[in-house]
This record gives structure tokens, sequence and C-alpha cells, in this order.
């Protein structure tokens, strides 16, 4: 006699659309992943595509890991007063340990990893906290609308594009997350003015309105790198162009792959950094 319970065929979430189906199917009915059985796409570091508040909590405890390191290993310790532009503040030497980027960092000690890893720096309190709740703000419209893995290409690629630029100009050291987050906008911005429509016209005046506030922040408050924000805006319309969105096109196997080199490419980056940062500091 056959027992009943073994011929039945085990059911999971598909790592790539989290719908139900069975995991003997070589591709998944609904998103077209390739085994979506398969064990390295059930790994724990896949799974932080699968929720896209998972995936934004993930990058807010890279920025508060870094902003904590940066703070222990400055030579001069961190500045404790009472201006709140300052409060919390790591040095400069600490931050160029842990990999801030422009013409200093490339040109003399050739490190352009940095390009990378700079957007996990701040130089206080308040701007890793008014970083993050931009991130907060606009990852979640741009997960719904392009999913966690383009999400996770434009942001990290976009940081690096705006970076890249502001290289070019001649910045010689710049840090902060907030050239991804343009890129998150340039996303936005590129999706309402695309799909058009009274909801994708609602989504452009009201990302537009951060945009026009941000280049208004960047014109009056001296310090601020203009060049990564606008080259990061630039780099996540493009981007967007480049990966398209749900409605225009659904997330395929480059999507996803091109997603997870990002992410693994931001960690070792980031390893590195910390790693040289110690290393440095000893």
């Amino acid at each position: 006699m056959v027992d009943g319970r073994s011929s039945r065929k085990k059911a999971l979430l598909c790592p790539g659309c989290r719908r139900l189906v069975s995991a003997d199917e070589t591709t998944c009915p609904f998103c077209g992943l390739p085994k979506p059985g398969s064990r390295w796409k059930n790994t724990v570091f896949t799974r932080v595509f699968d929720s896209g508040d998972r995936l934004v909590n993930a990058i807010i405890a890279a920025n508060a890991v870094m902003f904590v390191l940066s703070l222990l290993i400055s030579s001069r310790g961190f500045q404790l007063s009472g201006n709140p532009m300052t409060f919390l503040s790591p040095d400069s030497q600490g931050l160029l340990r842990l990999g801030a980027t422009g013409a200093i960092p490339i040109d003399r000690l050739h490190h352009w990893w940095t390009l990378g890893s700079a957007s996990f720096l701040h130089g206080g309190i308040l701007h890793i906290v008014f970083n993050m709740l931009a991130l907060r703000q606009i990852a979640p419209l741009v997960i719904r609308e392009y999913g966690t893995h383009r999400m996770v290409v434009i942001y990290t690629l976009s940081g690096v594009g705006g970076f890249l630029l502001s290289y070019l100009a001649g910045v010689n050291f710049t840090i902060g997350a907030s050239s991804a987050v343009c890129g998150l906008i340039g996303a936005a911005l590129y999706f309402g003015k695309s799909r058009g429509g009274i909801y994708g016209r609602a989504i452009y005046r009201q990302v537009g309105g951060w945009a026009l506030g941000i280049v208004l922040f960047g014109l009056v408050v001296p310090g601020i790198n203009n060049w990564a924000h606008g080259g990061g805006m630039a780099a996540g319309m493009l981007l967007g162009l480049l990966t398209g969105y749900h409605e225009r096109k659904r997330a395929n196997r480059l999507h996803r792959l091109l997603g997870v080199m990002c992410m693994a490419g931001t960690a070792l980056i980031l390893l590195w950094a910390v790693f040289t940062g110690l290393v440095s500091r000893i």
C-alpha cells in the first residue's frame, strides 16, 4: 500500500513573487523564476528580498552600524557639543578609514571602492537621521512599483553614479546616503512621468516636490554635495528607464541577478571598509 502522504507534492513560497507553488516546479507559473524550490534561493541572504520592510530595515541597519563604527575609530573622538549640527560627529580621519570618497581618497589613495561605501557613512546624528527618514519615505513607493531587486539596483548604482559625478566635478571629500536616496526619487519621477494618468501624475507631483526641496536645500545650506544629489537623481531616472517597472516589464532573472550582485558587492565593500578601518586604527 502506498502512503498517500508521501505522494503529495511539497508546497513553498516562491522566492521571487511569494506565491504558493509546488517545490517540484521547474519554473514558477506566476513570475517565471527557474527552480523556485532550489535551496540557495531560500537562504538568509536572499530572503531579504522577500519583504520590502525587511530590505529597508537591512539598509538602515547597515547605515547605523557604519555610523557607530565611524564614531568608535575616530582619531580625536567624536563631538558631543550642544550644537545639533555637529552633535555625535565622527572626525574626517575616521570617515576616511571607513570609506569616504572624493578626489582625495580616489586620487591620492586609489580607493575606487569608496564609491560604494560612502553611501553608508554620515557626518553626524542629524545627517543620518534625515537620510534614513527620507529612505523610509521613498523606498516603499519604489519597491511597490519596481520590486525589491530593482530597488536595490537603483539604490546601489545611483549612489555610485552620484559620487562618481561629484568626483569628476572635483569634490575632495564626501559621504552620505542622499545620493542613493536621490536615485530612488529619480526612479519615482520617471515612473510617474512615464505611467501618466491620475496616479502617475499624482506621484510625479508629490515626488517632484521632494526633488525641488532637495535642490533648494542644497542651494541654501553650505557644504551640501549638489553634484552627488543631481548625479544620483539622474542615475535613478536612467536606471528606472533601463530596468522598467512592474506595469511595463515584469521582474525577470536579470533583475534578480543584478539585485543579488549589487547587494553582495555592497556587503563585500563594507566588510573591506571595516577591515581596513580597524587595521589602520590599530
